[in-house]
């Protein structure tokens, strides 16, 4: 959290603060997040000049209170996003040092976060990090003992156990970060039910030498790594089952292409049909193939639960103009998706010429499908391609002077919104104009229904690429609400989507089709809370399932017709 929080800070900064803007030290321990930064232009301060100009942002270990007023004396202005549970720590030992107490400080000496520490102390402090440097203290007659947030919990222990047989009036404080002893806890249990474990994170990063040390001594093999280049396949090829972690300030994106290596070993290495289903999925998602066949299959649902019948046209309109849109939404966007999907980033940018074609080829096909049956279809098409290709477009000139929304893109949830819509006009609503130029009460409905699926299904995705769209400055639905209240919403949306459907086949304002697509909306509610829960990780898998949910509505609806 304290992480996570640093970072959404400093990456916000430059719309908020005085620039220049920098941060006083490295932010965390990562070498990937200090590039990022860098090439914001956020650069690090290390030693505080006689004058300065715009903003410095504490880092998430804190700095010591002098620190602070140096930096302010010099004439920057001070964002501190130091980690809430650092300044809990930091509280404790000011309010006691106050009172005459010796501090004993648990950690590493030349940790930031320790010598920020430090200096609330008053000059009190004593930092250890082994039980003989600890016995070779003087005895106090006041003293307290903290941890540095990140320190090993199992050691901590000994520190306590220590204190009450030697000095039982010493004041002890649980100060570990909970996430930290969490995950330490979590890394013992991984190691024990994995064959061998990769523990990501920059080599420099304390916490994260710790889970590796941890991992160690379980006897698992046990492989520290910053990047994916660094994963030892061949050491790997013997395992079934691999378990990862990660240190507090790795960043989603370099655990995702860990996972993405790892997720892609057991098909390498098998023979026959599984080491032929796997890349075939990756193709037909990086390409947006399946997800226009799932817009093809929603399109005919939505038909036969009208009762519209001899209409299949439309469902190749519907797969020709979402994979037309989808890709060129996936080209413009390789900026995040080289933090959301680097998988897709590379992927577009190495065949970008021909997927460039196959998007203008199958919007064209799909325009003149619309055409060959009627111009209102035509029309209401041309239009959403035009809005779907003006998207990334200024549509305001520079020359305003507020200019904050010049683009569609720029609207906060935008994306999210304009997609679902998109997708139920052609999967519903031109259905039923090409037949009766007019809409129906069930058509109102049905694209309810269509439009809902499909916006939870773009905001999961968005929920997942939450730390990648921040970094380039989009504001999705997530970042707006945040990742719980964003599920909450979004479950709140299936249950609504389940009610309507019932209720309209039960009143028969729909046909009994209805009953059984009652399934959709039920098994994305339960795919939202299996992940909520930690048991479906992102990746190729997850991303089929998801997409794989429009599928089953266009199978199940085609059983329905045949029986």
């Amino acid at each position: 959290m304290g992480v996570r929080r640093a970072v959404e800070m400093v990456l916000d900064a430059p719309n908020k603060h005085e620039n220049p803007i920098c941060t006083f030290g490295p932010l965390i321990h990562n070498p990937q997040v200090l590039d990022l930064l860098r090439e914001k232009d956020i650069s690090t301060l290390e030693h505080i000049p006689e004058y300065g100009t715009g903003t410095v942002l504490i880092r998430a270990h804190g700095v010591p209170p002098q620190t602070k007023k140096n930096l302010k004396k010099a004439g920057y202005k001070i964002i501190d996003a130091t980690c809430p549970r650092v300044i809990k720590v930091q509280t404790i030992i000011r309010k006691h040092a106050q009172k005459g107490f010796a501090s004993i400080i648990i950690g590493d000496k030349d940790h930031p976060e320790v010598i920020g520490l430090l200096g609330y102390a008053e000059g009190k402090g004593f930092v250890v990090d082994n039980l003989d440097d600890l016995d070779s203290l003087p005895s106090f007659e006041k003293a307290i003992i903290v941890a540095q947030t990140t320190q090993n919990t199992l050691f901590f222990e000994e520190i306590k156990k220590w204190a009450n047989n030697k000095y039982s009036h010493y004041k002890i404080f649980e100060t570990i970060c909970d996430s930290t002893a969490k995950r330490q806890a979590e890394v013992q249990n991984l190691a024990d039910s994995a064959d061998a474990v990769i523990v990501v994170g920059g080599q420099n990063s304390g916490n994260t030498k710790r889970l590796a040390e941890i991992s160690k001594k379980t006897g698992k093999p046990t492989y520290h790594v910053e990047t994916e280049s660094e994963i030892d396949v061949d050491a790997l090829s013997e395992a079934k089952c691999v378990g990862i972690t990660a240190g507090a300030s790795t960043p989603n994106w370099v655990i995702k292409k860990i996972y993405r290596t790892l997720e892609a070993l057991p098909y390498k290495k098998k023979q026959g049909l599984q080491r032929v289903i796997f890349p075939i999925q990756r193709v037909l998602l990086l390409t947006n193939i399946y997800v226009s066949i799932g817009a093809g299959c929603l399109c005919y649902a939505c038909i036969k639960i009208q009762g519209i019948t001899n209409n299949l046209h439309h469902v190749l309109i519907s797969m020709l103009y979402v994979l037309s849109m989808h890709i060129l939404n996936n080209l413009i966007g390789t900026k995040a998706d080289k933090y959301n999907d680097p998988d897709r980033s590379s992927f577009y940018n190495k065949n970008k010429i021909l997927l460039s074609f196959l998007a203008f080829t199958a919007g064209g096909i799909g325009l003149m499908t619309a055409y060959s049956v009627g111009w209102v279809p035509f029309l209401i098409l041309f239009v959403m391609s035009i809005m779907g290709l003006s998207y990334n477009l200024r549509l305001i000139p520079k020359r305003f002077e507020y200019d904050k929304y010049s683009r569609l893109r720029d609207i906060p949830g935008s994306k999210t919104v304009l997609i679902a819509m998109a997708w139920g006009i052609v999967t519903s609503v031109l259905p039923r104009l090409s037949v009766s130029g007019g809409i129906h009460l069930n058509t109102a409905i049905i694209f309810l229904w269509s439009l809902s699926l499909v916006f939870v299904r773009t905001a999961f995705f968005d929920i997942l690429d939450m730390q990648g769209d921040r970094i380039v400055g989009k504001e999705t639905i997530p970042i707006l609400l945040g990742e719980k209240r964003a599920l909450r919403l979004l479950k709140t949306i299936l249950a609504i989507n389940f009610g309507i459907l019932f209720i309209s086949s039960t009143f028969q304002l729909i046909s009994s089709l209805g009953f059984i697509l009652l399934i959709c909306p039920a098994f994305v509610f339960i795919m939202l809370s299996a992940h909520e829960r930690g048991y479906m990780l992102p990746g190729i898998r997850l991303e089929f399932l998801v997409e794989s949910n429009f599928v089953v509505a266009g199978v199940m609806t085609l059983i329905w017709s045949l029986l």
